[in-house]
């Protein structure tokens, strides 16, 4: 029933897809045929903010909100119409198509219940109808989420996640890290790194930083930890990024629990406007939290078989333990040139392979890269001009203006 509005039978819509053009979305319309038949209807955006309004609208169970790159300018609409859905209490997926992750991530922190990469992947768009209907999975969420009362700054909790050994995930994290809290002159927001990576975790070389006994003493009793004892824990760099090193020692990565984790998380993001995770590679049992309390949480890959192996066996295991994996954002490290069209051509068909959508390409930094690590210094410090860095110090204005306009919103 694609052509058909909700009012010509609001007996038997039980979702809509909302839209510029629907026929843009093909595979979508596909879709919805296969899992609802004749059972919904198509809107335009106005047409669903009038929608909401009336009487017919009790009957939807969920609305997908299909928007591509050229919607990106009109985000706001995008939105109100989430917002808009929230309040009539129906349930948001989220299909996107060469949009950026600042825009994924802005649409997301309105209160979208689910993202699925266009084009869809197979039987995607069921699995997120079925999760969005099974209660388990939001109580978790939900009871994972930070419970900081009073004047919390809730902060944006970012995670950096390396598929593979070498892709640059701590690279990635350290920069981010710099990037937004030197983004603004006057107002700097105030951010923290945390190095979870207990074994080799390498964020203190990174920033030329000493390892402390301190660490491992919180970590030991986050029980007993307070704001003070945090803050304790923690080094600053240049006097404008704070940092919680991994331990002076190797310890094992069970030596905290979940509990830990929330405790450091919702005690970090109290106390600071951005909250940077460098995570090791394996999953561990904490692992979840971290993915459960994460804004966005980038998984670093390279455009070779090792990540292409990982990142579809990530994938499916938080599929199958009907995990948030929407939160992903892959991102490419040494994605190929503009004018590689070869290399283009096969970032695209590891995408499609996979069915995911790899929302963010880094450039190869080069030499200087390993010798900014390797000096303590972050690529804005070291090479300011090279283009890894230029990418990055991108991405942290985008996150960094969504992150003010939201506030200002509020």
């Amino acid at each position: 029933m694609t052509s058909a509005s909700p009012q010509d039978d609001k007996n038997a819509i039980l979702a809509c897809t909302i839209s510029r053009d629907v026929q843009n979305f093909d595979l979508l319309i596909e879709d919805m045929e296969a899992v609802l038949g004749e059972s919904w209807g198509d809107l335009g955006f106005a047409e669903a903010l009038a929608f909401f309004s009336q009487p017919d609208a009790d009957s939807l169970e969920f609305v997908a909100l299909a928007i591509d790159g050229e919607d990106e300018d009109n985000l706001s609409l995008m939105g109100e119409i989430i917002t808009r859905a929230k309040e009539k209490k129906i349930k948001i997926v989220l299909i996107a198509e060469d949009v950026t992750p600042a825009s994924l991530h802005q649409l997301l922190r309105k209160g979208a219940d689910e993202f699925v990469p266009y084009p869809l992947p197979e039987g995607e768009l069921q699995e997120a109808i079925a999760r969005m209907n099974q209660p388990d999975p939001v109580a978790v969420q939900q009871a994972a989420a930070p419970v900081a009362q009073g004047e919390s700054k809730e902060g944006a909790l970012f995670v950096v996640h390396g598929l593979a050994g070498g892709v640059g995930s701590t690279t990635m994290a350290v920069n981010l890290a710099w990037e937004l809290a030197t983004v603004s002159d006057k107002d700097a927001p105030s951010v923290c790194l945390l190095d979870l990576d207990l074994q080799f975790g390498t964020v203190s070389t990174y920033l030329d930083l000493p390892r402390r006994e301190t660490v491992f003493e919180m970590l030991s009793d986050t029980s007993a930890m307070d704001d003070d004892v945090f803050s304790q824990a923690l080094q600053t760099y240049e006097e404008k990024l704070n940092v919680l090193t991994a331990p002076s020692d190797m310890v094992p990565l069970d030596l905290i629990t979940p509990e830990d984790i929330q405790r450091v998380i919702e005690t970090a993001r109290r106390n600071f406007d951005y909250v940077i995770v460098d995570m090791p590679s394996t999953l561990v049992h904490w692992s979840e939290t971290v993915l459960q309390s994460a804004h966005v949480y980038f998984a670093m890959i390279e455009l070779d078989m090792r990540s292409a192996q990982n990142a579809l066996r990530l994938k499916r295991a938080l599929q199958a333990e009907e995990l948030p994996f929407n939160k992903l954002r892959f991102a490419l490290n040494r994605a190929p040139k503009f004018t590689d069209l070869n290399g283009k051509g096969r970032v695209k068909r590891m995408g499609e392979s996979l069915g995911i959508s790899i929302d963010l390409q880094l450039p190869d930094g080069g030499k200087p890269v390993m010798q900014s690590g390797d000096h303590g210094q972050p690529l804005a410090n070291a090479a300011v001009k090279n283009p890894l860095r230029r990418e990055i110090a991108k991405l942290a204005k985008s996150l960094h203006s969504l992150g003010s306009s939201d506030a200002e919103a509020a």
